[in-house]
């Protein structure tokens, strides 16, 4: 099983983003199993020439979003990411519903924003 990643250097998009995007989705489609070791930040950045910065700070927000998991010397893994994707976007879902509600939207209106925001993201 090898990481698979393209960098387009063209895109408006930057380069650690479309990292992120890319070991995300390979993790939460399985192309990338739970527990296979990923490339250092350097050798990553090397082979894909970035800067390791670049590569860094791709890992720092996989981590924070629960894709990856460091484990010192031994490296960086990948982690149950549908688990943790899961439970952040209840968190997110909940929070939204509460603050719909605090706004006053009844709860057609509140489904409506949603749909909206969804078409916006989804439908680029």
């Amino acid at each position: 099983m090898t990481l698979k990643i393209s960098i387009d250097a063209g895109s408006p998009t930057a380069p650690y983003e479309q990292l992120r995007t890319q070991i995300s989705d390979q993790a939460r489609s399985g192309r990338l199993p739970v527990g296979h070791k990923l490339p250092t930040v350097r050798g990553l950045a090397d082979e894909l020439g970035l800067a390791a910065n670049t590569v860094a700070k791709a890992y720092r927000v996989l981590e924070s979003d629960g894709v990856i998991e460091t484990r010192g010397r031994a490296g960086t893994f990948v982690a149950a990411a549908g688990d943790a994707a899961a439970r952040r976007a209840a968190t997110a879902a909940a929070a939204y519903a509460a603050e719909a509600h605090r706004l006053g939207l009844d709860r057609a209106g509140a489904e409506a924003a949603v749909a909206d925001a969804l078409r916006a993201v989804y439908e680029r």
